[in-house]
């Protein structure tokens, strides 16, 4: 994995990173029951400083959960920022988890889908999401004994990147940037190892195809799906969610997305787009506090429709 150049200039590089390494620290450091208390007050403070995404995050919800009361989606958009922090205080704590004691983090929910899938032969791809916590479910899978393969876009930050990178291989995991070639997915996929890619972003028209989602017109990356059919690979929905009542993630495998060939294969990528999306919105409307509203996720709009977001 080459190093990539900064986006931003090397002082403001330097300004994320002083900011975000002592609150990465304290929550690795503090004990663990002090470390919540200040996952708790970061998620206050983090929507306090992010009017804009909480605008956005109002925005999306006022059309795709407008049957909820105003209360409900304010609850909602809360419960994302506690997520964000959950998430970060977990992160932290990376180099400290190991096989003995990841089962207090994090347990398995449908590990026989993942084991089916495996035992066909053509590698797994799993269809995840910002959900919950997606870093962890990655390094758990590594830690219980199955290192993947996670898709990533590199960040702007180097210096970050670089930080993220490497708890991001803690457990064996081994990272394909979005920049390098699917080679290295097919390579990976077809030595039956296990794929992780995030599904849930904007995309732009000449990568993507609109699908429904939440009731609304949405540009979705086809990456998946063309890999998918091209490959065979089962497409396995992953997630690790929080579990209020057990005080830990529940990482839970769902059964495979059927794929469907038709013979055409614009429909084919099409059709089995929006069957991953109708798959991730069920999932999403179960546990919607813990997905990322604050991201303009239908920015990208059909030919001739105005655009969602205006600020």
């Amino acid at each position: 994995m080459e190093p990539h150049m900064s986006k931003h200039g090397a002082l403001r590089d330097l300004v994320e990173w002083t900011l975000i390494w002592p609150i990465l620290k304290t929550l690795e450091n503090l004990p663990l029951p002090l470390a919540r208390v200040e996952s708790r007050c970061l998620a206050h403070l983090l929507r306090w400083a992010t009017p804009g995404l909480v605008r956005v995050a109002r925005h999306n919800l006022s059309f795709a959960l407008a049957d909820l009361p105003q209360a409900e989606r304010e609850a909602i958009i809360r419960g994302v920022y506690r997520t964000l922090t959950r998430s970060l205080l977990c992160f932290a704590r990376f180099p400290h988890l190991s096989r003995d004691n990841i089962a207090d983090w994090i347990r398995y929910q449908g590990y026989e889908h993942f084991e089916l899938a495996l035992a066909r032969g053509k590698g797994v791809l799993f269809l995840t999401a910002h959900l919950g916590n997606w870093e962890l479910s990655a390094l758990a899978h590594g830690l219980y004994g199955n290192p993947m393969h996670i898709v990533v876009r590199p960040l702007d930050n180097p210096r970050l990147d670089r930080l993220i990178a490497r708890y991001r291989t803690l457990s064996g995991n081994r990272i394909i940037e979005k920049t390098d070639s699917p080679r290295r997915i097919f390579e990976a996929l077809a030595a039956n190892h296990a794929v992780g890619m995030l599904i849930d972003q904007n995309a732009s028209p000449d990568n993507g195809v609109f699908v429904e989602f939440f009731g609304k017109q949405a540009c979705a990356s086809t990456g998946l799906t063309k890999i998918a059919l091209r490959t065979g690979a089962a497409v396995i929905p992953g997630f690790a969610l929080w579990d209020a009542a057990e005080g830990r993630y529940v990482l839970r495998f769902w059964p495979p997305v059927e794929m469907t060939l038709s013979g055409d294969s614009d429909a084919d990528v099409r059709t089995n787009t929006q069957r991953m999306h109708t798959v991730l919105e069920q999932i999403i409307r179960q546990h919607p506090d813990q997905w990322l509203w604050i991201h303009r996720r239908w920015k990208t709009r059909p030919a001739g429709e105005p655009p969602l977001y205006t600020d």
